[in-house]
C-alpha cells in the first residue's frame, strides 16, 4: 500500500486536464440543450453515458501511451490499472448518490424537466468539494500512514453499516438541515422554474429548487467521505485520484436519467457496494501481511457489481407474480 506521494503529473497536464472539464461543461450547459428547460429522455442520457465512459477509457488510453514513452511499460501499466480500477470504484461507489437523487427529487416533486441543471451545478460543486478533499487525503496520508488503517476500519464499519441498514429510507421531513433552513429562509411555496432565488416585492425569497441544490451538494460530501478514502487502497498519486473521481462525478448525471424510470428495479446494488466497501476496507487493513494485485483487485470489484445488478434485475423480474398473490 503506498504511503508517499508518486506522481508523474506536471503542472500543464493538472491544468490541461481542469480546463478539459470545463470545456465539457461549458457544451453541456450552453451548447448541448443546458440552457433550454426539458426532460432529458432515455436516448440523450444513454449518448452522455457512453460519451463519459468512451472519454475515461481515451483517458487511460492517452494515459498509457504517455507513460509507456515516458517510463517504460511496467510504470504505463502500473498507473493505467490503478486509474481504471479508481475509476470503476469511484463510479460503483457514486452510484448510490442516484438512489438519494431519486429520494430528493421526488421529496420535492421536482418536475423532470427542471432536475438537469440543478444536477450540473451539483456536479460543479462536487468537483471544487472533491478537488479540495482529495489533496487534504493525499497530504494526511502522506504524512501519517497510519491514517490508511483508519480509513479501512472506516469502510468496513461503513459496509456493514449499509448492509444492516440497506433497507431503511431516509426521512427528510427529520434532516436537520433542511429544517434548519426552512426555520432561516423565506422559501417560496412552488417552483420558480431554474431560479434558486428570486425578487418578490423588493425581498429576496429562496426557492424549492435552492434546497433541492443544498441537500444534493450535502450528500456528495457524505458520499464523498467514503468514496474518497476507498481509492486509497488503490493509489494515493493525487492526479490518479482526482482524473478517476471527477470521470466518475461526470458520469453519474447522465446515469441518473438513464436508470431513474428503473431504480427500483436495482434494489440488491446497494447490498453490492456495501460488499464493496468491505472488501475495499479489508484490503487496506490486510496491506502489511497481503497484497493483492490492482487487476485482481479490479476483476473483484466489477464482479460484485455485476452479480448484484444481474441479482436486481432478475429478482425484479419475479416480484411482480410474489407481489401480486400477497396484495
Amino acid at each position: 500500500m503506498p504511503t508517499t506521494i508518486d506522481s508523474f503529473a506536471t503542472g500543464p497536464m493538472w491544468a490541461g486536464f481542469i480546463v478539459f472539464v470545463l470545456a465539457m461543461l461549458a457544451l453541456d450547459l450552453f451548447v448541448f440543450g443546458g440552457k433550454k428547460v426539458h426532460r432529458v429522455g432515455v436516448k440523450e442520457a444513454l449518448a452522455w453515458v457512453v460519451a463519459w465512459t468512451c472519454l475515461a477509457l481515451a483517458f487511460a488510453g492517452l494515459l498509457w501511451w504517455y507513460l509507456n514513452g515516458a517510463f517504460g511499460p511496467e510504470v504505463a501499466q502500473r498507473k493505467t490499472l490503478e486509474f481504471l480500477a479508481g475509476y470503476l470504484i469511484e463510479q460503483s461507489l457514486s452510484v448510490d448518490n442516484m438512489f438519494v437523487f431519486v429520494m430528493i427529487f421526488g421529496y420535492f416533486a421536482v418536475p423532470p424537466e427542471l432536475q438537469r441543471r440543478v444536477l450540473l451545478y451539483g456536479v460543479l460543486g462536487a468537483i471544487v468539494m472533491r478537488a479540495g478533499m482529495i489533496l487534504a487525503g493525499v497530504w494526511l496520508v502522506t504524512q501519517f500512514a497510519w491514517l490508511l488503517y483508519v480509513f479501512g476500519a472506516f469502510l468496513v464499519f461503513t459496509g456493514v453499516k449499509m448492509l444492516v441498514m440497506a433497507d431503511e429510507e431516509p426521512d427528510l421531513e427529520q434532516n436537520p438541515l433542511l429544517r434548519w433552513l426552512r426555520g432561516h429562509l423565506r422559501i417560496t411555496t412552488s417552483f420558480q422554474g431554474e431560479s434558486f432565488f428570486v425578487r418578490q416585492k423588493g425581498v429576496l425569497w429562496a426557492t424549492p429548487m435552492f434546497l433541492v441544490l443544498v441537500l444534493i451538494e450535502t450528500s456528495d460530501v457524505i458520499f464523498a467521505v467514503d468514496s474518497i478514502p476507498a481509492i486509497f487502497a488503490v493509489t494515493t498519486d493525487p492526479f490518479i485520484v482526482f482524473t478517476s473521481n471527477i470521470f466518475a462525478i461526470m458520469g453519474l448525471r447522465a446515469l441518473y436519467f438513464l436508470l431513474v424510470d428503473m431504480a427500483d428495479r436495482f434494489h440488491l446494488l446497494k447490498y453490492g457496494l456495501a460488499i464493496v466497501l468491505v472488501f475495499i476496507g479489508g484490503k487496506m487493513l490486510a496491506a502489511p501481511w497481503f497484497h493483492l494485485p490492482i487487476q485482481w483487485s479490479l476483476a473483484i470489484v466489477a464482479s460484485i457489481i455485476l452479480i448484484s445488478v444481474m441479482a436486481s434485475l432478475s429478482l425484479s423480474r419475479k416480484k411482480p407474480t410474489l407481489t401480486g398473490e400477497q396484495s
